[in-house]
């Protein structure tokens, strides 16, 4: 299967000093206070922190789904935080892959049905039965959702993400639901898309085992980055799960 050129500019994920706000006067809270940090193409970096430390508001704003107060984040030279809402809504198509601990898969649609509502709107897609495959459910395109375990739902939910050929994959606790034969499924579905594809990814958890397959393990507690570390990640199977 081929994926992006390998010759086009290196993606790059930069956020510069962003901050977040919700509520007003002595009721408000810090969601992101004074976050920097930086992604070089196809790393695969892993946010670790509690409920409630801002780690899915800062995937939100990568993922242009919400505002930021101050601060700046620049996706492969371009400036989101400047864009408009149609600009924005066009990012999210062209750049962005995201998958939620929600499956969010339509029930009256099979797997493939699913994957292709979002292939065609897509400029340069994958093929969609080749991802199949290579994800493992090639033998469950025509089945419904209600038909799928959790982990092939995850896999389907993962599929219609990365049909878009994204640059950037954003997951949001992705095995938080799943038991433990699952989450490594759907882990070493993440690596061979990484590996394959040079996909850059960005996951959030709490699980800190999932913190082994990092290239850059960021930690974040009260809305501010607390460990920021580049290292060697593992293979899944050395995980632990």
């Amino acid at each position: 299967m081929n994926g992006r050129n390998e010759s086009v500019t290196m993606e790059h994920i930069s956020i510069k000093n962003i901050c977040k706000k919700y509520g007003q006067g002595e009721s408000s809270v810090k969601a992101l206070d004074n976050v920097s940090l930086e992604i070089a193409k196809g790393e695969v970096c892993v946010i670790l922190g509690p409920s409630g430390s801002g780690k899915s508001t800062l995937l939100n704003m990568i993922g242009g789904l919400d505002r930021v107060d101050s601060g700046t984040i620049t996706v492969d030279g371009m400036e989101i935080t400047s864009l408009n809402k149609k600009q924005l809504t066009d990012y999210r198509r062209e750049k962005l892959g995201m998958v939620f601990q929600v499956y969010n898969l339509i029930p009256e649609l099979n797997v493939i049905e699913n994957v292709r509502v979002v292939k065609d709107i897509t400029k340069e897609p994958l093929d969609e039965k080749e991802l199949l495959h290579v994800l493992g459910l090639e033998k469950h395109m025509m089945h419904f959702p209600s038909e799928l375990s959790g982990g092939q739902q995850q896999r389907c939910s993962i599929a219609r993400a990365l049909v878009k050929n994204p640059a950037l994959l954003l997951c949001d606790e992705l095995t938080g639901a799943l038991d433990s034969a699952s989450a490594r499924d759907v882990l070493r579905v993440l690596q061979t898309i990484n590996e394959q594809y040079h996909t850059t990814i960005i996951m959030i958890t709490h699980d800190e085992r999932i913190a082994g397959m990092a290239d850059v393990l960021v930690r974040i507690k009260d809305g501010r980055i607390v460990e920021c570390t580049s290292k060697e990640k593992l293979k899944v199977e050395e995980l632990g799960i």
